[in-house]
C-alpha cells in the first residue's frame, strides 16, 4: 500500500511560494497584450500577403484587437482583429497556432448578404482570390447575393460586432 505525502501548509516568502507567483505571473499575456498583438498580427499580414489590395486602405491603426475567449463547450478561440470596411462589411484575422502546422494566418471577409438578415463569411487565401471576390461583390455593392439553394450560409454571423468606424 502507497502512502501519500501529507499536504503541509507553505510561508507566503517560501521558495515554493515564489516559485508558484513566478508561474502565475508567466501564464500568458493579459487581454490588452493579446488585443496589441492581434492588431500587429493583422496589419503584418495584410502588408505583406495584400500589399496592392488591403495594405492600401487599411492602415495598422484600423484594426480592433480582441482577447481570446472561451465559448461552449470549453473551447478556446485565438486573439483575433477586425477592421471595418464600411458598408457593414469588415475583415476579421486570426493568427491559428497549432503544434502541427505552427502558425498561419485566417483572413476572413464578412459581407452583409442582399436579404438583410444576415452576412456571410468568406476566408480569402490570396490577394487574387480577394479580387474575385470583390469582383463577385461589386454588382451588389458589397452584398453577397441571397441564394435560396442553400450554398451560401448568410445566417453564420448575426450582429455587427463594436468596431471603431473609420473615418475619412
Amino acid at each position: 500500500m502507497t502512502t501519500l505525502p501529507r499536504t503541509l501548509p507553505f510561508a507566503p516568502d517560501s521558495p515554493l511560494a515564489v516559485l508558484l507567483g513566478i508561474a502565475t505571473d508567466t501564464v500568458g499575456p493579459d487581454d490588452a497584450e493579446q488585443r496589441d498583438d492581434a492588431e500587429t498580427a493583422a496589419a503584418h499580414h495584410v502588408y505583406y500577403a495584400y500589399p496592392e489590395t488591403l495594405a492600401g486602405v487599411v492602415d495598422a491603426v484600423d484594426w480592433q484587437g480582441y482577447p481570446s475567449v472561451t465559448v461552449d463547450g470549453g473551447r478556446r478561440l485565438e486573439p483575433s482583429a477586425v477592421a471595418w470596411l464600411d458598408g457593414g462589411a469588415w475583415m476579421h484575422h486570426t493568427l491559428r497556432i497549432t503544434e502541427h502546422d505552427g502558425a498561419l494566418d485566417i483572413l476572413t471577409l464578412v459581407v452583409p448578404c442582399t436579404c438583410g438578415r444576415g452576412y456571410v463569411d468568406i476566408t480569402l487565401d490570396t490577394e487574387g482570390v480577394l479580387v474575385d471576390i470583390l469582383t463577385d461583390l461589386a454588382p451588389t455593392q458589397g452584398r453577397s447575393p441571397h441564394l435560396t439553394d442553400g450554398s451560401v450560409d448568410c445566417g453564420s454571423i448575426h450582429a455587427v460586432p463594436a468596431l471603431r468606424r473609420l473615418t475619412a
